[in-house]
């Protein structure tokens, strides 16, 4: 698979991926933890089979310390005991977010439930606005055929 596109060489393609990163710090610099982050970045674009975010975010969770089987159980997470209470509502929602079409109630009560015990309302915002926002990231890197296995930690700053 080659690249088809690379959305930042063009002029109205940089400006949206500036605007976007931009909004993005909204979420990098909120109170959710950066390993959270991370988790549930990584459980969106595996979901979307976005081989240029797996690559990102396995790569960040490594350089923040993170071991490698937590990391790669995340795709299994239910079935992993790696994994804290507060990180598994985190991944529920993800999954249910991300799955909006196969799950016709969307996110769940009791997903919902879970969440608010473990995160307060800037956390919860936070988790809200990432999981949005890796959908569409994974979204535009699987249309332009954005390949995996070049990032390298830190790379965007």
């Amino acid at each position: 698979m080659e690249p088809r596109f690379t959305l930042t060489e063009n002029e109205i393609g940089a400006r949206f991926a500036k605007r976007f990163g931009t909004a993005s710090l909204a979420i990098t610099q909120s109170p959710l933890g950066k390993v959270t982050q991370e988790l549930v970045s990584l459980r969106v674009s595996q979901i979307n089979g976005c081989g240029w975010c797996v690559d990102v975010h396995t790569k960040e969770l490594a350089a923040a310390g993170e071991p490698a089987t937590r990391i790669n159980l995340v795709a299994a997470w239910r079935e992993a005991t790696v994994f804290t209470e507060a990180e598994r509502a985190a991944l529920a929602l993800a999954e249910e977010g991300t799955r909006i079409a196969d799950a016709a109630p969307g996110v769940s009560d009791g997903t919902w439930a879970q969440v608010r015990e473990h995160y307060d309302d800037d956390r919860t915002a936070a988790l809200v606005a990432l999981v949005a926002q890796m959908n569409s990231a994974n979204r535009l890197a699987v249309i332009v055929h954005q390949q995996g296995g070049s990032y390298e930690p830190g790379m965007f700053g």
